[in-house]
C-alpha cells in the first residue's frame, strides 16, 4: 500500500470515528432528554396527584354544605327554621322539654324505661312535649349517623306529630337503637327498615323519599345548632319542665314526683 493510500485510509477511518462518536454522543443526549422529561412529568403527576387529593381534602361535606343550605322546614314544625317542635293539642301552658340526641344509649335508656309514661301525660292533656334534638355525638365517636336519623325524624314530623313521636320511640327501643360505637343510623336504609315499624310511616314513598334525599338535611343541622345554643343543657337526656332543668328520672316514681313538684299534677 502506497504511503499516499495509508494516508487516505487513517483520514477515512477517523473521519468515521468522529461521526460514530457525535452519533453516540446524540444518543446519550436524546436518552438523558427523555429521563429528563420522564422525571418532570412523573413530578408533575405527583404534583397533580398531591393537589388534587388536598382540594378534595378541602372540599365541604355534605352535612357542611347542608349547614349553609336553605332551611326546608317540615310541617308541624315552628319557629325560626321550624326547629320548635311541640307534640300535645292541650290548652295547658305546662311543657315537658326533652333534650336528646339520637345516638345516645343514655337516652334510649330514658326512653325505653319512661318514654311510655311522657308520652300518656302529653296524650292525657297533662302538658306538652317538646324536643329538641342534637348530634353532638357523631363528632365524640365519630360518624353522621345522629345527623342522618335527625334529618329522618323531621321526615316523620312532616307526616304528623304521632308519626314523629312513633318513629323516635322505634329509633331508640332496644331492638333498633345501635350500640353508640357503630353508626347504624348513617345507613338511610337501616332508618326506612326501623320506619316500616311504624304504621303512618311504613312504604310511605313520600318519607322515604325525604330520607334518601336529605330533604330536612339543613333542618337538622339548624336543630342540631338550637341544641348547642340551649341554656343549661350539658349532657342527654336532659329535662326541664316549664323552663326549669330537673335530675332525670330514672323511674315512673321519679317522673310523677318530678310533675308533682313543677305543680303539673296533683
Amino acid at each position: 500500500m502506497s504511503k499516499r493510500n495509508s494516508q487516505a485510509a487513517k483520514t477515512a477511518a477517523r473521519e468515521r470515528l468522529r461521526q460514530e462518536r457525535e452519533r453516540q454522543a446524540k444518543r446519550e443526549k436524546a436518552k438523558r432528554q427523555a429521563i429528563v422529561a420522564g422525571s418532570i412529568v412523573a413530578v408533575l403527576a405527583i404534583a397533580g396527584g398531591i393537589g388534587y387529593a388536598v382540594v378534595q381534602s378541602n372540599q365541604p361535606t355534605k352535612w357542611e354544605e347542608a349547614a349553609d343550605a336553605k332551611v326546608v322546614a317540615p310541617a308541624n314544625s315552628s319557629g325560626k327554621d321550624g326547629t320548635t317542635v311541640v307534640i300535645g293539642d292541650s290548652k295547658t301552658d305546662n311543657v315537658v322539654h326533652l333534650f336528646e340526641d339520637p345516638r345516645c344509649p343514655g337516652c334510649a335508656s330514658f326512653e325505653q324505661t319512661l318514654g311510655e309514661t311522657v308520652n300518656k301525660g302529653m296524650e292525657d292533656g297533662d302538658y306538652k312535649i317538646q324536643v329538641t334534638l342534637g348530634t353532638f355525638l357523631d363528632g365524640n365517636l365519630d360518624g353522621e349517623g345522629s345527623k342522618n336519623a335527625l334529618s329522618a325524624l323531621g321526615a316523620a314530623l312532616n307526616v304528623s306529630p304521632e308519626a314523629f313521636i312513633d318513629y323516635k320511640t322505634a329509633l331508640y327501643s332496644a331492638k333498633y337503637h345501635p350500640d353508640e360505637s357503630t353508626d347504624e343510623f348513617a345507613k338511610d336504609s337501616y332508618l326506612i327498615e326501623v320506619a316500616d315499624t311504624v304504621d303512618a310511616l311504613k312504604n310511605n314513598k313520600k318519607f322515604q323519599n325525604a330520607v334518601e334525599k336529605g330533604t330536612y338535611d339543613a333542618w337538622a343541622m339548624r336543630m342540631s345548632k338550637s341544641f348547642d345554643d340551649a341554656e343549661g343543657v350539658e349532657q342527654t337526656p336532659t329535662v326541664k319542665i316549664n323552663d326549669k332543668k330537673i335530675d332525670t328520672p330514672s323511674s315512673v316514681a321519679e317522673w310523677q314526683t318530678a310533675l308533682k313538684d313543677a305543680g303539673v299534677t296533683k
